[in-house]
């Protein structure tokens, strides 16, 4: 199963506070770790909403674009992990060694949704095999880095 581990904003991520040289050690050593654990997917980072754009688009057209900052920090990322791991405890252990790392702040832990996840009348057979294709390629592209 894939996840999603979101790191929830606060108000340092918010105003470009970077993290510590200990705490930078630290996240670079988990994402090694998970690396060689053949878990992680990606992971990465993000700068402060003040230096990202809010999209909203409807029937299929961009109707507005606004500048950051984004008001709503608590509903903000500040980064991101995606792991592939086999049950929620595999990926409660992850956690906990980021927590050890980051040592203060809130995460979300979410599943991705898999091809198989789709009935066939939402997602044909053969529109399946060219997602889970597409997913395959971009696997094999990646762990060739």
């Amino acid at each position: 199963m894939r996840f999603m581990m979101l790191l929830k904003a606060n108000e340092d991520t918010e105003a470009g506070v970077l993290p510590s040289t200990e705490v930078l050690a630290g996240m670079g050593d988990l994402m090694a770790d998970m690396a060689k654990a053949g878990v992680l997917l990606a992971g990465d980072g993000l700068k402060p909403s003040s230096q990202g754009k809010r999209v909203k688009f409807t029937d299929g057209k961009i109707t507005s674009v606004t500048d950051g900052p984004f008001t709503e920090s608590k509903e903000l990322i500040a980064g991101f992990c995606t792991i592939e791991v086999d049950t929620w405890a595999e990926v409660l252990q992850w956690s906990e060694r980021f927590a050890q790392v980051a040592r203060e702040g809130e995460s979300e832990i979410r599943p991705l949704y898999e091809v198989c996840d789709f009935p066939s009348e939402i997602l044909p057979p053969e529109e399946a095999a060219r997602e889970q294709a597409l997913r395959d390629e971009l696997q094999r592209k990646s762990t060739a880095r």
